[in-house]
This record gives C-alpha cells, structure tokens and sequence, in this order.
C-alpha cells in the first residue's frame, strides 16, 4: 500500500492522487489572492508587509497541513476575509490598540475557540444562532468588505456634507480598480479558476505599464519573518491604556470568537457535506478533528504575525473538480509554500488592485441576505441592524451588538421570548456588559 494511501485512503474516497493534485491545484488559484490582500489590509496597521506576507504564506500552508494530516478534510485554511478587516480597521484603526495587542487577541481567541471546540460548546453556539442573524453577520462582513474595498481605490472619499461621494473618475486608482473588479466578475462567470488572482494580477500589469508602481521582480528569497514572530504583547492588551482585562475580552477577543466560530464551522460543514463526507461512517468524528484543526490554526498564526486562519469556502472549487480527502489539502499546503519565493510581486501590487478582490467577495456574501426571515419583524429587523451597522459604524463589533440585543428585545417584546436559545441571550448580555464598562 502506498503512503497515499495509507494517509489519505484515496480507494475508499473513490479518488486518485491525480484528481487530488488537480483539485488541490484549484483551490489553491481561488483562494491564493489572500498572499497579496493579507499584507495590504495588515500593513495598514504599521506591521511589516514582507514579515506579514511570510506569515500568510506559513499560516495557510500549517493549517492546510494539519487539516490534511488530522482531519483528512479537502480543505483549504489561510487567514480569513473580514476578520483581517476588523483586526486592522476596528481593533487597531478604530480602538487603538497597538498590532502587537491585536495579535494577543487573535491568540486568546484562539485558546476560547479550541476550549469551546473540545468542550462542545462550539456546536451549542451554532446551533442556538438563529439562522436570519447567521445570514446577516455574513451579509454585514461583506458590506464591510465593501467599503474598506470603495475606500481603498479612492472611489468612494469623505465628504464634510454627506460623509462619504464618489471620489475623482479621471484618475488612475478608481478606474483600474474598478476595471479589475469587473474583469474578474467576467471571469468568474465564466468559470475561469483563479478569476480573482487574475483580477489582482492584470490590475497591477496595467499600473505598472502606467507607470504607477515599479517594478521589483517576481522571484526571491522570502523576507523576514521576525518582525512579526512572536511580537503578540499579552501583557499590554490585558493592561490598555489602564481598561480592565474583562472589558478589552468582551470588546476585543468575543467579536474574533464569535466570527470564526460561525465563519469556520458553517464552511467546515458545508465543503464537507458537499464532498459527501459527513455520510461516511467515520465523518462526524473526522468533523470533529476538522474543527480542532482550524482552531489549532488560529493559535499558530497569531505566533507567526497574521489575523485569524480560517477554513476557506473556495474550497468547495476543488471539491468541484473532485477533492475528496486531506491529499488536496497537503497540495494547497505545498503551493502556499512554493509561494513564498513571489514576494517581490506581493510587494508591487498595489492598494487598488486589491480592493476588486474585496469587492467582488463582499458581492458574493451578500448572497447570504436571501436567508433572512424577511416577512418576520423579530426575525428581518435585527438582521438588518446586524448587516448595516458594520460598514456604517465601520465596525463589525457594533454590527453583532446590534443584531444580538435587538434579537432578544423584539422577541422578548412580542411575548416569543421563548423563541430565544440561550446562547443568544448569554451574547446579548455580553455585548450588553461591553457597552457598560467602556
């Protein structure tokens, strides 16, 4: 028997190692967008983007590895959209916490999102969600997406009348970002693999033949990793600015648990329900390792110096093309490593060829909204100060506060208090609890 065999039990996957380089090759060019948007979003911050682009890399391929060596899952890990915009934009922009603080969020969230992985809670949250408030938190992330993503090219700007207008047409920026937007939307519905990475690419080739940027090469060895290794200061976060370690937990550290529990398990489950794992007899228990993985994952990329790891919905692209076991997991590892020797390109790509990439993924979020309960009151208006009051109050903290404590006053209100699992009560009075000790 071979090692692939052995590891991966491809026969009883009805699978080849062929397919499962292809499809692992898939999911890699769909997801792989992240090594160029990671180190934009995180930079902003003051962390270096060479160190931040190494830990990407590290981070995507140790939490594919381990997904494909534990869980045998066909699925992708790398840091997540949304939650590298809340580290950057709210916990350090917004709050004011060094990056260093944030990173030692990242890590005890980790810790709380594996303690609550093995104790079973993590299941008990999911389930106690109502599944409008579920839609709407991803909805909300996306609207956040999208106007990091409007902000970043300079199509959209501050006004002292409105607050935001459409920024100036006539300029670079704007038009290649929107430009790149639209090309990768084409692509995509033309079922183009890697339509995202191409969008990024192209838009940086134009600015470059504009005169834009310069170029710094395509290939070297990685940059160093140590200005973000190890630099998570759990001392300082527990000691902001003189705050309590409770109310910095509740403000910070309960938002990153709470998006990557829904973020990872609804991808976790639905990748796998898709590749008809969960109907083989040792699929909940492979499940149940799944989720170990991812929250492992979250605990290593804080060390390395990036945002929370998560699993990726792209890889259900390599499902498409076949991806039944961890052997497409072990290839999306292998390419996030191959990919550390690009980071002259990472480098060169700038603001506005990214910001397409946050568009176009802030579009397909969206799509969760046709899930929302919209003829029930108790149910479509917390959802929509959910999803709004993200990108309006340019933070997906007070869009979960929002959503949670409408949700139980409206129902508490309309006497279906009954209707309220208990999670969704214990997050309500914890959000409550935040806004009483700021």
């Amino acid at each position: 028997m071979s090692l692939s065999e052995r590891l991966f039990r491809l026969q009883q996957h009805g699978t080849s190692v062929r397919t499962e380089v292809l499809a692992g090759l898939t999911t890699f060019l769909t997801m792989s967008y992240i090594v160029f948007v990671n180190p934009e979003i995180l930079g902003s911050t003051g962390m270096d983007p060479g160190a931040v682009f190494v830990a990407t890399c590290l981070a995507a391929a140790l939490g594919s590895l381990v997904m494909a060596l534990v869980a045998n899952f066909p699925v992708g890990m790398a840091p997540g959209m949304g939650l590298n915009a809340f580290f950057a934009f709210t916990v350090v922009g917004a709050a004011g916490y060094p990056w260093q603080q944030a990173l030692a969020a990242v890590f005890i969230s980790g810790l709380i999102f594996l303690a609550l992985s093995l104790t079973g809670v993590r299941a008990w949250l999911v389930a106690g969600i109502p599944a409008s408030l579920r839609s709407a938190i991803v909805a909300g992330i996306g609207l956040f997406l999208a106007i990091i993503a409007l902000q970043k090219s300079g199509v959209i700007v501050a006004s002292p009348d409105t607050l935001v207008t459409l920024g100036p047409m006539d300029s670079a920026g704007p038009l290649l970002a929107l430009g790149g937007f639209l090309l990768i939307a084409v692509l995509e519905a033309r079922r183009v693999r890697g339509a995202i990475l191409l969008g990024i690419l192209a838009v940086t080739g134009a600015a470059l033949l504009l005169g834009e940027v310069g170029f710094q090469g395509i290939v070297s060895l990685p940059p160093s990793l140590a200005p973000t290794f190890l630099q998570l200061d759990l001392p300082g976060l527990l000691h902001h600015d003189g705050g309590a370690p409770m109310a910095v937990l509740l403000q910070v550290v309960l938002v990153f648990v709470l998006v990557e529990v829904f973020d990872a398990t609804g991808v976790l489950y639905g990748v796998a329900s898709r590749a008809g794992l969960m109907e083989l007899p040792d699929g909940r228990k492979r499940f149940g390792r799944a989720l170990l993985a991812d929250s492992s994952a979250i605990i290593a990329g804080s060390v390395l110096g990036t945002s929370s790891t998560t699993a990726y919905a792209e890889s259900a692209s390599g499902v498409q093309a076949g991806g039944r076991t961890g052997l497409t997991a072990l290839v999306v590892a292998a390419m996030f490593l191959l990919a550390l020797l690009f980071s002259p390109l990472a480098g060169m790509v700038p603001g506005y060829a990214t910001a397409p990439a946050l568009l176009f993924v802030a579009g397909l979020m969206l799509r969760e909204l046709v899930d929302v309960e919209w003829p029930d009151i108790t149910e479509s208006v917390p959802a929509a100060l959910c999803a709004l009051a993200m990108p309006f109050t340019y933070s997906i903290a007070n869009g979960l506060a929002f959503g949670f404590i409408s949700y139980a006053v409206l129902k508490a209100g309309t006497g279906r208090w009954r209707e309220v699992h208990p999670a969704v009560w214990v997050v309500a009075g914890l959000f409550i609890l935040r806004y009483v000790l700021e």
